[in-house]
């Protein structure tokens, strides 16, 4: 068999991460409509992804948000999304590249995207500054995901997005 040198795998990652930015985008301009909303999954510590200190620790690998009823300050940039979301009362603002996604799921029309994440080399060199102090950029980091000890008595949960699809 041939070798695809042309990476269509990774051209159609990117065509998917597209779908994600445009309906970014479209929520950016007119709000969510109908029932929609939407699950994010995304890396924590792929670099470009702007989180506080007090997040990091909560989720120092992967995480989900929910853009449904209560997110303000949704900005679309072409590579990555900021948002400010409320966590234990407390607002935050969250800067994701689109390259940290994991997974996406508007769970209103059962339409979910599962992808792997960009290798960093891989990735556009063109990513958000950290704007806040509170903020820490996985870039920024020394330590990586398998040098990072990980917090006293804290397991690591991983939750398939088929959970949140109607069967």
């Amino acid at each position: 068999m041939p070798e695809d040198l042309m990476r269509y795998d990774h051209l159609a990652q990117m065509a998917l991460r597209g779908v994600v930015r445009e309906a970014l985008r479209r929520v950016e301009r007119e709000g969510l409509p109908g029932e929609h909303h939407f699950y994010i999954a995304f890396n924590t510590r792929y670099p470009g992804v702007l989180l506080s200190d007090r997040i990091l620790e909560r989720y120092p690998r992967e995480m989900t948000v929910v853009l449904q009823h209560q997110y303000w300050n949704l900005k679309v940039m072409d590579t990555w999304f900021e948002v400010e979301l409320s966590f234990d009362n407390i607002p935050e603002k969250l800067v994701i590249p689109y390259n940290a996604i994991k997974g996406f799921l508007d769970p209103a029309v059962q339409f979910g995207l599962q992808f792997e994440v960009v290798a960093v080399e891989e990735q556009p060199a063109e990513t958000p500054a950290a704007e806040a102090d509170g903020q820490k950029s996985a870039a920024a980091s020394d330590q990586t995901d398998e040098t990072k000890p990980e917090p006293a008595g804290e397991t690591t949960k991983v939750v398939s997005l088929d959970a949140f699809r109607k069967k």
